[in-house]
């Protein structure tokens, strides 16, 4: 393939996004996130260049031509003055008309900053922390006590504070990661918070009530270690104390990169179905979505997913930071097996209950809504 710079795109304003993969919209909400923010650059008539640093989806994703038909440039490896036009040289051609350089997740800052600095040291550079990786990782230790993810959470915290220092703007995903994360970086007026994107779907004629549903639901990209950890914990200390109640209660479990732990769990009662490229069915025939996280940081997207079907959901304090479920807190949220049970036999079971909480949902959004994140975006990119 041959490059042809006059194939490029520029606006008055450019952006140059660098994230680890070309982002796969329909696995994790970080990708979805991600996606909104391009079509929001777009809509906005701001140029838009994208890059993937590993190498695998450089070649291979399937996800190009999605963004090229969007209007985004994106890069892949191809053959420029008898060369290959490498990541490095596709920065440097497109340095002197860029604004800024929004890099996604620590590693991705620390590794591009210096290489978009070297190009044209006037570019502003936004570092999307994604989620809190050291309060992650540390809720991690606290839960298994396993030395290596302590040493690992601070090495990231050195990573992510270095990264605040060097960067022109900052921007954590909740008001809970930034308030965490002035702990260690004290720089209030530089952290900016830009969540995930929720559009509440108005109910239809079609929406299934209360009686035309069955069984649970959980979905989550099983790269992400605390969806592993929450799904061994669902089958092994939660679904029995259900069982005995709701014999019949069946739980889906959808997700991209299941490992084989995860698989092994595959029963008539425990379905691990894998990807699912369209979820809605599921979340229009569930009656009850579960995310029984124990560790991680940052705003779930799954939970925002559950709310925008109004699929009631059943959560724990981690699953909710974040959102505000206002005076619905303590029917959504638990955290020892036994109260999650409690609860989610609670509102499987109630009718009354059930309703209250999927009416409920699009008031618990509103602050995830496309205008808000629009404006901020706007903001970030004067």
């Amino acid at each position: 393939m041959f490059f042809k710079k006059e194939s490029l795109v520029f606006k008055e304003k450019n952006v140059l996004i660098v994230d680890e993969i070309i982002p796969e919209f329909n696995k994790d909400s970080g990708s979805r996130r991600l996606k909104e923010i391009i079509s929001i650059l777009l809509k906005n008539d701001i140029g838009v260049f994208l890059l993937a640093d590993y190498r695998q989806h450089r070649y291979k994703s399937d996800y190009f031509e999605v963004y090229k038909k969007m209007g985004v440039n994106v890069y892949q490896p191809a053959i420029f003055k008898d060369e290959v036009l490498t990541i490095e040289g596709f920065i440097k051609l497109i340095a002197p008309k860029l604004n800024y350089a929004w890099l996604h997740r620590p590693h991705i800052f620390d590794k591009y900053q210096s290489i978009v600095n070297n190009a044209n040291p006037k570019v502003k550079l936004i570092y999307d922390m994604v989620d809190f990786h050291y309060v992650r990782l540390q809720r991690e230790y606290e839960l298994n006590k396993n030395e290596d993810h302590k040493i690992d959470a601070q090495n990231y915290l050195e990573l992510e504070t270095k990264n605040s220092k060097e960067a022109d703007v900052t921007i954590a995903i909740s008001e809970t990661d930034k308030a965490l994360l002035l702990k260690h970086y004290n720089k209030p007026q530089q952290i900016k918070v830009l969540s995930n994107i929720h559009q509440h779907l108005p109910k239809t004629a079609n929406f299934k009530t209360f009686e035309d549903r069955k069984n649970l639901l959980f979905i989550g990209n099983f790269r992400h270690t605390p969806n592993q950890d929450a799904i061994l914990f669902l089958h092994d200390k939660i679904m029995p104390i259900i069982w005995k109640t709701l014999p019949d209660v069946k739980v889906d479990i959808i997700g991209s990169y299941a490992t084989e732990d995860i698989k092994a769990l595959h029963s008539e009662q425990f379905n691990v179905i894998g990807f699912v490229d369209d979820v809605k069915e599921y979340f229009y025939s569930s009656r009850l979505f579960i995310a029984p996280l124990r560790y991680g940081a940052g705003i779930k997207g799954k939970i925002g997913q559950s709310l925008e079907y109004s699929l009631p959901l059943i959560t724990t304090d981690i699953g909710a930071e974040g959102f505000n479920f206002g005076v619905n807190h303590d029917a959504m949220v638990g955290n020892t097996p036994q109260d999650i049970a409690a609860k989610i036999i609670e509102v499987y079971t109630n009718k009354e209950v059930w309703d209250t909480l999927s009416d409920y949902s699009e008031q618990i959004l509103e602050p995830f809504s496309l205008k808000s994140t629009e404006d901020t975006v706007l903001n970030l990119i004067k």
